[in-house]
């Protein structure tokens, strides 16, 4: 039987920042971008405990990618102890392989995901959808609380069967999942101390997700958040070519009630197909991991041009002047994120910062600046990061935002399995 130690009943503590439930070799984390239940069939030397029993029962092989890594191996049956609980014929797969450094340096044994089944590798049925058809748990209900003050033994909790009173503060406000795999909802407008990004005010898809440490979202607004925020990131000349070549013409264009979505393909900098711009000639794909291909020189413009558009537009609401707005967007495009998301801040900056806010199910959620802002200490450095990451998802599936544990450490967040709907409260 393969157990996991809890302290109390369907009340998982969590370690660290990072979402951990204690095994009897070691940790697992949990994940919402998956539903499947995975182990390393090797256990390190290191851990406490060097035996564990496992009926083996190998039927095919399985694989997982992520977006960090990836692992390979073989699909298991065993009984899977949850505190006093034990879940039957639990299907999970035995990961032989690991070849990316993230799951080698990483401090845990393996992952619980904790998506739809729809998203279960060999359709598989998730650990959690077992709990609830065994009647195991009280309601078909699990919800998160993130402890922030590191300096705690207790990094925060997970709760099968319901919700801890003692985490939150008023009432959930619920949003009906709109897709199942991920935790997926619609999200509305993204305000910077209170005025509009503009590019999410007729909607956006949004994921709840413990397994994203950052907070995740579009480019074309992670770029005005950076900027408002004074966080630096890579210059990007691509961006500033196309604001010096058709800068004052998309202005121009937008004054003349030009369709916003069909500008840069009338510039001939992308293709138009019926709904927004994309790349001539190539086509974009985003696999099951939501990472986006690189497409090259062209499709750099495409893009640098669709988010000057959306730009010019938020600073156009404002009345401000030409040479305004486009000293604004050559500013922008300065602060683009690096290619591996991360920007860096001014820790001396942080009481000058502005709020960034999301609007869900119609209220403001707002995140303060010792929210969104990680520290990073090495030694006698310490450093802070934006907790803003660039994540490009083209329609259907996008935009998208993944609320990570940036938003979910501010917010408990409640997983209505039953009612198929995600609800958030302030923590407490």
């Amino acid at each position: 039987m393969l157990s996991i130690l809890v302290r109390l009943v369907l009340v998982l503590p969590l370690r660290s920042l990072l979402l951990f439930l204690t095994l009897v070799v070691q940790i697992c984390g949990f994940h919402h971008p998956s539903a499947s239940l995975w182990l390393v069939y090797s256990i390190p030397s290191t851990s406490q405990s060097v035996r564990v029993l496992i009926k083996r029962m190998v039927s095919k092989p399985a694989s997982i990618k992520y977006g960090t890594g990836a692992i390979s191996g073989y699909f298991s049956e065993d009984n899977v102890k949850v505190g006093d609980l034990i879940v039957k014929k639990q299907d999970f797969i035995e990961a032989t392989r690991e070849p990316s450094l993230t799951f080698v340096l990483a401090q845990f044994d393996g992952i619980l995901g904790l998506g739809f089944k729809e998203i279960s590798v060999g359709d598989a049925v998730p650990v959690w959808y077992n709990m609830v058809d065994q009647n195991l748990v009280k309601e078909p209900v699990f919800s998160f609380w993130f402890n922030r003050n590191a300096d705690e033994e207790q990094g925060g909790e997970i709760v099968f069967g319901g919700v801890d009173p003692d985490h939150y503060k008023g009432e959930h406000t619920y949003v009906p999942v709109t897709k199942k795999g991920y935790w997926q909802f619609d999200m509305g407008d993204v305000l910077i101390n209170g005025s509009t990004t503009g590019f999410c005010s007729g909607g956006c898809s949004a994921i709840a997700d413990s397994g994203t440490s950052l907070l995740a979202g579009p480019t074309t607004i992670i770029t005005q958040v950076n900027h408002a925020i004074g966080a630096s990131g890579v210059v990007s000349e691509e961006c500033k070519a196309v604001v010096a070549e058709y800068g004052e013409t998309i202005i121009k264009m937008l004054l003349a009630k030009d369709q916003p979505k069909k500008i840069c393909s009338t510039l001939g900098l992308c293709a138009f197909d019926g709904e927004r711009g994309v790349s001539m000639g190539i086509e974009s794909v985003v696999d099951n991991t939501t990472q986006k291909s690189s497409n090259g020189l062209r499709d750099v413009m495409c893009n640098a041009c669709e988010m000057a558009v959306v730009w010019a537009q938020s600073q156009l609401k404002d009345e401000k002047t030409q040479d305004q707005i486009l000293n604004y967007i050559d500013g922008l495009c300065e602060k683009l994120p690096s290619p591996m998301g991360e920007s860096v801040i001014d820790c001396d900056s942080l009481s000058t910062l502005p709020n960034i806010a999301f609007t869900i199910g119609g209220k403001v959620f707002e995140l303060k600046p010792e929210q969104y802002v990680l520290k990073v200490t090495e030694g006698p450095v310490t450093e802070c990061i934006s907790g803003f990451a660039a994540l490009d998802v083209p329609p259907p599936r996008g935009p998208l935002w993944i609320l990570g544990d940036v938003f979910m450490g501010s917010y408990h967040t409640v997983f209505d399995y039953g009612n198929s709907r995600v609800g958030f409260a302030e923590a407490a």
